[in-house]
């Protein structure tokens, strides 16, 4: 009994609230919206600047993988189309006809686009932002929704600034900030980006997931951060602390204190809310086969994938698939792992561990996961 008072005291105090059916109904919320929250990302802009490249370098897929946006020298999209993110599918990307064509006028546009089905506007140009994307921007603006300018296809830029005499990358960078600035002048503190699709971590894409970060609102914010790519080691670290924020909640909620009922509560008291966890991360931490696949073509490593070391990256790749849910059924070689982080657990059923050992076990598996994380990013030179 004083054990299983002192799991209830632990998880009302990694709540903050006072009775075990609070504690219970709030780490529920928090895992649904770990898991469940939708975010709908609007690109748009005029036709033939990049807006369904952008989406691939997104979502990391190429323009000739299986569900990749089509991409084209000419207007290939016609209505509002939306692309799942592979393995986060509660994140959907939007391409949006090219504003400005005939059969899209600035004016018009978005009542025909559904404006309010997006959290926020990604406006992309290619060369200097025009007429139309500032009209565009000032009529988003009035409804009082998020909107950014993406100066797209930075690499061309810089290939063809690079064979002039005393070329200066950073010189050539602040240049074009500056001229999209100028055109944009009728903005008010308009948040310009520069970005290219054929590396999409390169550049400003770092300094446009902050931005958007500290924009959304919090509930937002987990959904984002789980589903863009990691550009650097401070990128992983932000994507860990939102786990680790959310390991309480998953540990509650996998029903190690489910020997204490709560009246009109139904609690899921099954193992899988683990397994489901840590499958979230890894594919958040870009440690699955195809993630690693297209970052050893990008860097000429083929040997990448065979550098991490870790049991429970093997476990979960042999076991997980993208539209892992809450409710999935656990793998048994992964749960078998995972009670073997926490001493004297052994081979018990995971949602027999007490409140206390469950979050241990969440916390070292997380730093499991971290740690192979960093390995791929000091073998990709993003350090």
């Amino acid at each position: 009994m004083a054990s299983e008072n002192s799991d209830i005291n632990a998880a009302l105090k990694a709540a903050g609230e006072s009775t075990l059916k609070k504690a219970t109904r709030k780490a529920q919320r928090q895992i649904d919206q770990l898991f469940n929250v939708s975010l709908n990302i609007a690109v748009t802009g005029e036709s033939g600047t990049g807006k369904s490249s952008f989406i691939n370098a997104i979502r990391e897929l190429n323009s000739d993988d299986e569900g990749a946006a089509k991409t084209g020298v000419t207007e290939t999209t016609t209505e509002p189309t939306s692309y799942e993110h592979p393995t986060i599918p509660n994140v959907i990307l939007w391409d949006l006809p090219g504003i400005g064509t005939p059969k899209f006028k600035a004016r018009t546009y978005l009542k025909r686009m559904q404006f309010n089905r997006y959290d926020f506007f990604i406006i992309i140009s290619s060369e200097r932002f025009k007429e139309n994307d500032i009209m565009l921007a000032k009529e988003i603006k009035k409804k009082k929704k998020l909107f950014y300018f993406v100066r797209s296809k930075i690499d061309n830029d810089i290939r063809a600034e690079e064979k002039k005499k005393n070329f200066n990358k950073e010189e050539t960078l602040s240049q074009i900030k500056i001229n999209c600035l100028e055109n944009l002048k009728d903005i008010e503190n308009p948040k310009v980006f520069l970005i290219s699709s054929e590396n999409i971590k390169a550049f400003d894409f770092e300094k446009l997931i902050e931005t958007l970060l500290s924009d959304l609102p919090h509930h937002k914010q987990s959904a984002l951060l789980q589903s863009v790519p990691i550009s650097s080691v401070s990128m992983l670290k932000k994507k860990v602390k939102m786990f680790e924020k959310a390991a309480w909640a998953a540990a509650l909620c996998s029903g190690v204190v489910a020997a204490a009922p709560v009246p009109g509560l139904s609690v899921a008291c099954d193992a899988s809310i683990l397994v489901a966890f840590f499958t979230r991360c890894f594919y958040s931490f870009g440690l699955d086969n195809k993630s690693l696949q297209k970052l050893a073509e990008r860097i000429n490593k083929p040997e990448l994938e065979s550098s991490i070391k870790s049991p429970l990256v093997v476990a979960l790749a042999a076991k997980s698939t993208a539209r892992l849910s809450v409710s999935a059924v656990a793998g048994g070689a992964v749960l078998e792992y995972l009670c073997s982080l926490v001493p004297g657990v052994g081979n018990a059923a995971a949602a027999g561990i007490s409140f206390v050992c469950t979050l241990t076990l969440l916390k070292n598996g997380l730093k499991e996961l971290e740690n192979a994380a960093l390995v791929v990013l000091r073998e990709a030179g993003l350090q």
